[in-house]
């Protein structure tokens, strides 16, 4: 009987077979790896996105707070002024102070219904959708909500329309950019100052211009640099005792940023604040896919 010896394994070939199922195995691993931090950085991204529309939410929630009571107020006083005329046409039969009553009437329910409007456009969710629209027309929305506001304390409103400007935008997120930037232009002055809005297009490239000037106080050039960032603020408590959130401006930055747009401040300290936007002008036609902004122009 033959026996067959068999050759002891070779030493090399064991340890490259080895070092072969450890790389593969270390391969997989970093490929399981690589997947899974794929993941959760997608799932961090979804969390940001959400929380940032919660923020602008939070911000517009807090700019309508602000303007609930002088639009509180002008509703008691456009309900006054309807029950008034109510009364003095049920009591007087000539047909002349009956018309007199009725257009009174008519004239309070159409300034109440534009206020109304505007609140609705304003607090409407667009999700990212733009359009093109008129930056003069969002303009005056917007001023339909804060005039009154703006003349309980004494603030004289000049507009400056160079251009029908027109801009691709989310108009409910420019408005509440503009709104920001009116109640912080508001909130800067003594009564008796002056706010300036200018409307119109740049002459040194395609891009439309809106902007806001105050006649305040102006803001330190060392605090300039800062005023774009998140929680950071220059306001002091209010008369109803409350200061800024320093979410406005930081937010205001963000929406322009998605619009492709650019928000600069110039101000100097005794003289006042402006706030300049720039914004891509309106395309003719087609559509245009953009960092989260779907773009309808036409």
């Amino acid at each position: 009987m033959r026996y067959k010896i068999s050759e002891p394994p070779d030493p090399a070939a064991t340890r490259k077979d080895s070092v072969s199922s450890m790389s593969q195995s270390s391969d997989h691993n970093t490929a399981s790896q690589s997947s899974h931090e794929a993941s959760k950085i997608s799932q961090l991204e979804a969390r940001l996105a959400e929380m940032q529309k919660q923020l602008l939410h939070l911000e517009k929630m807090s700019t309508v707070g602000v303007l609930a009571s002088s639009i509180t107020h002008e509703f008691n006083n456009i309900l006054t002024t309807v029950i008034n005329y109510a009364k003095m046409g049920l009591r007087h039969q000539d047909a002349a102070t009956r018309d007199k009553a009725f257009d009174k009437i008519l004239a309070a329910g159409q300034r109440a219904a534009k206020i109304t409007t505007g609140m609705l456009a304003y607090a409407k969710d667009r999700g990212s959708q733009t359009d093109v629209h008129s930056l003069v027309q969002l303009t005056d929305d917007v001023l339909v909500l804060v005039e009154k506001d703006l003349q309980k304390h004494r603030i004289s409103l000049v507009k400056n329309i160079t251009a029908n400007a027109q801009a691709n935008v989310n108009p409910s997120q420019i408005q509440q950019i503009l709104l920001n930037l009116i109640i912080n232009a508001r909130q800067a002055m003594e009564p008796g100052g002056t706010m300036t809005i200018t409307i119109g297009s740049d002459p040194s490239g395609p891009w439309s211009i809106l902007s806001v000037k105050d006649t305040g106080s102006g803001i330190p050039s060392e605090k300039l640099p800062h005023i774009f960032e998140t929680f950071y603020t220059t306001k002091t408590a209010d008369e109803s005792g409350q200061g800024g959130s320093g979410l406005g401006l930081s937010l205001c930055k963000d929406i322009m940023e998605a619009h492709h747009g650019r928000i600069r401040v110039d101000s100097k300290v005794g003289e006042g604040t402006c706030f300049t936007l720039k914004l891509p002008q309106a395309q003719a036609t087609g559509f245009v896919q953009t960092d989260g902004l779907t773009n309808k122009a036409g």
